[in-house]
C-alpha cells in the first residue's frame, strides 16, 4: 500500500516569513524612521543656518559698535590737532586748550558708560582700587585712599580700570 505523499511545508517559525497582516505594519515603521530622520537632518540644517545667521549679525553689531566709538573720539582727535597747530602760541593758552581736550575725552568715556572717579578720603575697594603704594598718614582713616595717582573708569560692575592709588596703613 504506497501511496504517495504530498510533500509537506514546515510549519512557519515566527520571525521568518512575515505574514500579510505584518508587512503595513513594517512598511508603516520604515515611513515612521524615514520621516523622523528627515526631520533630524533638516533640524541639523536649520541650526547650521541659524549658528551662521547669529555668527554674521554679531559681526554687524560688532562692527556698527566699533564706528560709533571712533566717530564719538573723532571732535578730540581734531581738537589735538587744533592744539598741536597753535603749540607755538602762548603757553597758558595750549594749556587751557589741552585741558578742554582732557575734559572732552572724559566725558566721551562717561557718555560711553565709563565715568571718570579719582575721589580720596574713601575707603580701600578692591574691586575699583588697585594700590600702587602705602603711606602712613596719621590724620587719616586706615585702608582709605590717600592719594589718587591715576584716575580709575567705569561703575557698577562694568569698569574699563581700576584706580590706581596709595592707601593709608594701619597704624599699630
Amino acid at each position: 500500500m504506497a501511496t504517495e505523499q504530498e510533500p509537506m511545508t514546515p510549519p512557519e517559525q515566527p520571525g521568518e516569513t512575515p505574514s500579510p497582516s505584518q508587512e503595513p505594519e513594517a512598511d508603516e515603521q520604515a515611513a515612521a524612521l524615514d520621516e523622523m530622520r528627515d526631520r533630524w537632518r533638516r533640524a541639523l540644517a536649520d541650526l547650521d543656518n541659524l549658528r551662521k545667521r547669529h555668527a554674521k549679525e554679531l559681526e554687524r553689531v560688532r562692527a556698527e559698535e566699533r564706528a560709533r566709538t571712533a566717530g564719538a573720539w573723532l571732535p578730540v582727535l581734531d581738537n589735538l590737532e587744533r592744539a598741536l597747530a597753535h603749540s607755538d602760541s602762548d603757553p597758558s593758552a595750549v594749556l587751557k586748550g589741552v585741558e578742554a581736550v582732557r575734559d572732552q575725552a572724559v566725558e566721551v568715556l562717561r557718555g560711553l558708560g565709563y565715568p571718570r572717579y579719582e575721589e580720596t578720603g574713601v575707603p580701600f575697594d578692591p574691586t575699583r582700587h588697585e594700590v600702587v603704594g602705602v603711606v602712613d598718614t596719621p590724620d587719616a582713616e586706615p585702608n582709605t585712599v590717600a592719594q589718587v595717582v591715576s584716575p580709575g573708569y567705569g561703575a557698577d560692575g562694568k569698569q574699563l580700570r581700576p584706580a590706581f592709588v596709595v592707601v593709608s596703613k594701619r597704624q599699630e
